[in-house]
């Protein structure tokens, strides 16, 4: 990758457009912009406001260069077309008459389309541009040949077409029945039934994609994108049009609700298997700018949305696996662009090298610059991206393209962490750690987190005695917390509990390795320090818990290593205890799955303590509404 490839700022707008070169209808800008038709519609307009403001100057044309004004005009529609000669005046066309569609007229029709018959497929699909553009304005003097006049006409129409034309068409054209490749189209677009009707999927889509981005009614939008879906392979043989739909279907998936999301990511997924790097890159990058616009978040993030972020981080990931081959280049661009972002973030926090101790004490930070510096890297934004490409590296690992990005993920992640040691920001402390478990129990690789926990139980916030109990707090939905919160008995025993959570994941892992004993040695040498130094019996039993866990897997490995026959350096180790670890029958990963079941139970009653707050608080108000008038009780919640 070159350095021009690279961003140092994170891409989270949203507004960048696509160079389009058709609009929602399929007509070219060329044809919209330059054409013959509307050119010469533009110069008799001219002539027109030039003889009635100039008229001298008109006349004077006439006399010298009467070639001017007596332009060809062949090039006019054919509706427009007389056998009059051009006059310098064009006269107003009178509009044609509007036919009503009738429910008779559209059964008609609907029957004669499932006959293959042409004139009733052109008479559906016109039907059907009505009915997407219907309430709107055309915008010229023309009159529409048809025009959608009642509701249950609308919903025939649309009901009908997009059930039915997919496979009515696909049988015009000769086209497989469903799927298909994009080979298939390029060797479908040189026949003569798609150089004659070819045109007819390319208004369904054009019309189709007008819906989508013109509707308000979101489950309307779904069942549209749903059905649409079956012809997302007659893309390929529609460049500008397929533009315009991957940006459509962007944005349905990151800003739409319900089902919207996960039909868009299926069709848009369609598009990356059947089109291949046609639109494979515009995705990959289009998807990850979309993720990154609803990761700008406040400094608590709620459980929907916390769940929201979830899924669409999944759907990056499931797209980044279909071609991890084409993946990894832009999987190592914004890798490093976060790496970027940390160096940034480190290099400013103090002075660079220089001779002049004046100009080294000069040159020193602010401490709101230091904040704004790592503030940076502390942001929703910045650890949702790292838990992603987390997600995509791990759910890749077994791919050889992805696996040299976890080695510099790794480092970022424990840079991350590391950045300032303070117990406010233990929540993204935390979070690196289990990012870090993740890569190493899906790439196999040791990466020592131990180090990171240990830290901060050596800090004098978890170890001294709290002011208080103060508030319950889930550490996952903070990425920091305030001074006074940080004294409390409540965030004490929160991130204990996290600490030894982690660590116990950390060691399980491992807890099949024929040098268990060896690794486990400084862990057990660290707890046993801590257990002296802690003063909360509570905090106590919990580390002598995990003491014991570890202790026992200790004896557990031991004793299976004393018969063994081969030297640590044998490619045998790698079938060491390997029945114990399908079955997962260890000690420290039974104990593992008992505080995964702790965890679990904990953060329910979390989120019920929660909902009776506000319960309470909402009955609270009604009592004030009953006591006081609706102004008081307004003016004091406001």
């Amino acid at each position: 990758m070159s350095d021009s490839d690279e961003y140092v700022d994170l891409p989270v707008s949203d507004d960048e457009e696509f160079e389009d070169g058709e609009d929602v209808d399929g007509h070219s800008e060329e044809e919209e912009d330059g054409g013959p038709r509307k050119k010469s519609k533009q110069h008799a307009e001219q002539l027109k406001r030039l003889q009635e403001k100039d008229p001298e100057f008109y006349k004077y044309l006439e006399q010298c260069d009467k070639e001017l004004l007596e332009f060809d005009d062949d090039d006019i529609d054919d509706n427009q077309l007389t056998d009059e000669e051009p006059s310098s005046v064009l006269k107003e066309e009178p509009k044609e008459s509007v036919k009503p569609i009738t429910m008779q007229m559209v059964d008609s029709w609907c029957k004669g389309a499932e006959d293959g018959n042409i004139g009733s497929i052109r008479s559906v699909l016109q039907a059907f541009r009505k009915a997407c553009h219907y309430g709107e304005d055309n915008g010229d003097n023309s009159a529409p040949k048809f025009s959608v006049m009642s509701g249950s006409v609308l919903d025939k129409v649309m009901h009908f077409v997009l059930k039915n034309i997919d496979r009515i068409l696909r049988q015009l054209l000769d086209a497989p029945s469903f799927g298909g490749r994009k080979e298939t189209i390029s060797e479908l677009i040189i026949t003569k039934p798609w150089k004659r009707h070819g045109r007819l999927m390319r208004v369904y889509l054009a019309n189709a994609l007008h819906m989508i981005t013109e509707m308000t009614d979101e489950q309307m939008i779904a069942f549209t994108v749903h059905r649409v879906r079956a012809s997302a392979v007659f893309l390929s043989a529609f460049p500008a049009l397929l533009r315009k739909y991957v940006k459509a279907l962007l944005h349905t998936w990151s800003r739409g609700r319900g089902a919207m999301p996960l039909v868009s990511f299926m069709f848009l997924r369609d598009l990356c298997i059947q089109l291949g790097s046609e639109c494979l890159d515009t995705c990959l990058k289009g998807i990850y700018k979309a993720y990154l616009v609803n990761c700008k978040l406040s400094k608590s993030i709620s459980g929907s949305k916390l769940q929201h972020i979830q899924f669409l981080g999944n759907c990056v990931r499931e797209l980044y696996s279909v071609d991890p081959q084409s993946a990894y280049q832009h999987a190592f661009v914004f890798i490093r662009q976060l790496a970027v972002i940390l160096r940034g973030a480190l290099t400013e926090r103090g002075p660079k090298t220089l001779k002049d101790k004046k100009q080294k004490e000069s040159s020193k930070p602010t401490k709101k610059q230091m904040e704004k510096s790592y503030q940076k890297v502390y942001d929703w934004q910045y650890i949702f991206c790292l838990e992603l490409w987390t997600s995509v590296v791990c759910g890749c690992s077994s791919e050889e393209d992805f696996r040299p990005l976890a080695y510099p993920l790794t480092q970022i992640i424990h840079g991350v962490a590391c950045l300032v040691p303070s117990a406010r920001y233990f929540p993204v402390r935390l979070r690196c750690v289990k990012m870090l478990n993740c890569i190493a129990e899906a790439t196999g690789t040791f990466i020592p987190v131990s180090s990171l926990l240990f830290d901060m139980l050596e800090m004098k916030e978890l170890g001294g005695k709290p002011d208080g109990v103060g508030k319950a707090v889930n550490l996952f939905s903070v990425k920091q917390v305030d001074k006074k919160t940080v004294k409390t008995r409540a965030f004490q025993e929160a991130c204990i509990y996290s600490v030894v959570d982690e660590l116990a994941k950390h060691l399980a892992q491992w807890s099949y390795s024929i040098a268990f004993t060896e690794m486990s040695f400084l862990p057990l040498l660290r707890l046993r320090s801590f257990c002296k130094t802690v003063k909360a019996d509570r905090f106590r039993r919990e580390m002598k818990d995990l003491i014991h866990q570890i202790e026992a897997n200790t004896e557990f490995v031991s004793s299976k290593r004393t018969g063994i026959g081969f030297s640590p350096n044998d490619l045998a180790v790698d079938s060491f205890l390997q029945i114990e670890k399908e079955e997962r029958s260890s000690p420290l990963s039974r104990y593992v799955a008992a505080l995964h079941q702790r965890t679990k139970s904990r953060m329910d009653a979390l989120d019920e303590t929660r909902l009776v707050l506000y319960f309470y608080l909402f009955s609270a108000r009604l009592l004030l509404c009953n006591i006081l008038n609706k102004s008081t009780v307004h003016a004091i919640f406001v």
